[in-house]
């Protein structure tokens, strides 16, 4: 009977192991997951059991970068489970934009992402969803004035620092340059360029222009100007025509700086039609960069026609603008668990560029 009964004992007391063992794995895991890298995928259900509307404004559909970033954003989106993404396509009108907002605020929705027509309506924005507490999640196109967004406390800014682009773009033409003396084409020591330019008053614009001719000089070329700088509004054929233009009065030119990729495909394929860029061995060839690491320069850096782009991540942009806001929806701050962190501003994150010269 005694043999018994200590057999009991041992056996409870195993028992009795084994559940604190869970209980201590379980407290375990579930701290994990609470203070993991990324949010994605870690939102709450709703009480109503419907799914979370997150309304996207997006600039323009037709901007090859951004298309990038709406395949991606729907993607995070789809992966967090119960997410439903609403996008509107502002066509590069900032009165079609707003228009969509108030439909959209009409219409019920628990987050915002916004990529502004006009960078200075940033406060327009703030004030249509700051008393419906709403959070708000500026992306890619900066406000004008970014201060705006400490006068609200559900906001944040997701982008790029826009002189970096500028500055990376001005080393890999100094590298290419002092790499290859036949890129001197008329053996005058000095970079005969243009600048085509995205927007007249857009910021990343204006930094990217700057930026890449003064960090060119600054890595000790000699930078010769051989026409104003073009605002070709970011497209391929504005570019291509403004090209042409100057390939008729001018044939020294010999490093063509774009905004970004659209416009140096558009720039490459007036070129072509002068000899210029065509791929084949022994062809005469002009420096064209661009910014974004779109596919279609990627595919023209690799066949020679292209000679480096400066890759805008859109895909690390739309995956913070999404864990941002499942952190929000959460009820939590907008940036715990996802390893971002706020630059000098207080109010944004900024994804980092990268160089790619397909090498």
């Amino acid at each position: 009977m005694k043999k018994w009964r200590k057999n009991v004992k041992r056996v409870f007391s195993v028992i009795l192991a084994a559940m604190l063992a869970l209980s201590v794995a379980a407290c375990s895991s579930s701290t994990e997951s609470s203070s993991g890298e990324t949010a994605s995928g870690t939102l709450s259900e709703r009480t109503d059991g419907k799914k979370y509307v997150i309304g996207a404004l997006v600039y323009k559909y037709d901007d090859v970068y951004l298309s990038t970033v709406r395949a991606a954003m729907q993607q995070y989106a789809d992966k967090a489970g119960n997410i439903e993404l609403k996008m509107y396509d502002g066509q590069g009108d900032q009165g079609k934009q707003l228009d969509q907002l108030d439909a959209i605020l009409q219409d019920g929705v628990d987050c915002l992402f916004v990529n502004m027509c006009d960078q200075s309506s940033a406060q327009t924005v703030i004030n249509q969803v700051k008393d419906k507490k709403i959070p708000l999640v500026f992306f890619n196109r900066e406000p004008t004035d970014i201060s705006v967004l400490k006068n609200y406390d559900k906001d944040i800014f997701v982008g790029t620092k826009a002189q970096d682009a500028g500055i990376m773009q001005g080393d890999m033409l100094a590298q290419l340059w002092k790499a290859d003396k036949s890129l001197d084409r008329n053996g005058d020591g000095k970079v005969q360029y243009v600048v085509f330019k995205g927007e007249a008053d857009n910021l990343e614009a204006i930094a990217r222009t700057e930026y890449c001719q003064s960090e060119a000089k600054e890595k000790g070329l000699n930078m010769d100007a051989v026409a104003p700088v073009q605002v070709c509004d970011w497209t391929a054929e504005k570019a291509m025509n403004a090209m042409e233009a100057i390939l008729s009065s001018n044939n020294d030119i010999e490093a063509v700086l774009c905004n970004n990729d659209d416009m140096a495909t558009g720039a490459i394929s007036a070129l072509q039609n002068h000899g210029y860029n065509t791929g084949n061995e022994g062809d005469k060839k002009i420096v064209v960069l661009g910014v974004d690491g779109t596919d279609a320069a990627k595919s023209a850096i690799a066949s020679g026609t292209m000679m480096g782009t400066v890759k805008q991540d859109g895909d690390a942009m739309a995956k913070a603008c999404v864990n941002i806001a499942e952190n929000y929806l959460s009820g939590k701050s907008a940036l715990e668990g996802t390893g971002y962190q706020l630059d000098e501003t207080g109010v944004a994150i900024r994804i980092p560029y990268s160089s790619y010269t397909g090498k």
